[in-house]
């Protein structure tokens, strides 16, 4: 299985975990990733997470989300399909980076697309003929436990 996690979601072991959520999606983002590290699943990597990382202030989260990013087996390149999916999910609501992430995981048809921003996760739920599945982490470790 292929996932794609979005910058919320590759950055959520590195929050303050003294919010039960909080500390709960970042135990479920770890578990992904050790999935991923044994080759249960596929962590897929994009042009997308590379820029938004690039631009962390904090040079520590910055270097930490890199790492992470280096489990990744593929890494998709930007396209012109993917950037017209892009503008149609902003057309339909999305913050343009939050379309950029989903239009690289369903255009490249990634089976899960993960993100932790619960407005993002309502809209994108909502959207037809999307070729991946939108979870948050705990519903994707749901779905292998």
């Amino acid at each position: 299985m292929r996932i794609y996690l979005d910058c919320c979601s590759l950055q959520r072991p590195f929050d303050d975990k003294s919010q039960p959520r909080i500390a709960v999606e970042a135990e479920a983002v770890l578990v992904i990733l050790s999935l991923c590290e044994t080759d249960h699943l596929k962590l897929i990597s994009s042009d997308a997470l590379l820029f938004e990382i690039g631009r962390t202030p904090d040079q520590n989260r910055k270097e930490d989300a890199l790492a992470i990013l280096k489990i990744a087996k593929e890494s998709v390149e930007l396209s012109l399909e993917i950037e017209t999916l892009a503008k149609n999910f902003e057309a339909s609501g999305l913050k343009p980076l939050d379309a950029l992430h989903l239009a690289f995981a369903s255009g490249s048809n990634v089976d899960y697309f993960c993100t932790c921003d619960d407005n993002f996760l309502k809209k994108s739920k909502s959207f037809e003929r999307l070729n991946t599945m939108v979870v948050s982490p705990t519903e994707l470790v749901m779905e292998f436990i």
